[in-house]
């Protein structure tokens, strides 16, 4: 009997992998441009929004930077811009993890220890932080806006 339980505490694990990963490789690029997007655009006090360093950055978030004159992206930058973030998600198993994630999140809430942008989420609790960990999971949106991700442990 113990092996049984055994074999399938394994394949649990095995299935709960590979629903992250799917997750993750399934990334909704109208949520993206909709929802998580923006918020690169966002002044937070005390903070400069996300794509004024990271238009020209030269670290893992590359944004595109905004045309001259334009206050959000083409069509073509945002999808240069999805398919950066999404490499970001899916070079983790667990898309919470992700440095997307992690790295503007305070360190006492589980984030990195330093970010020179600052500290862009106090805790897992802020509503933009949820965006993005949301669509990390794989939210899409449907005809009624978003449909969340299933439910996991943040």
């Amino acid at each position: 009997m113990s092996a049984r339980i055994v074999v399938a505490a394994t394949a649990a694990f095995a299935l709960a992998g590979a629903t992250l990963a799917s997750a993750a490789g399934t990334l909704d690029y109208e949520f993206f441009k909709a929802k998580v997007q923006p918020i690169f655009l966002t002044k937070r006090p005390g903070h400069a929004p996300c794509v004024m360093c990271h238009a020209d950055a030269n670290n893992m978030l590359h944004l595109e930077k905004l045309p001259a004159g334009q206050v959000t992206w083409t069509e073509e930058q945002t999808r240069k811009n999805f398919d950066t973030v999404s490499k970001i998600v899916q070079a983790v198993d667990d898309p919470l993890t992700a440095k997307i994630l992690v790295h503007p999140l305070a360190p006492e809430a589980g984030g990195d220890a330093f970010h020179s942008g600052g500290r862009q989420f106090a805790n897992k609790n802020d509503p933009n932080w949820k965006i993005i960990a949301q669509w990390a999971q794989g939210a899409t949106l449907g005809p009624q806006g978003a449909t969340p991700a299933p439910a996991k442990k943040q």
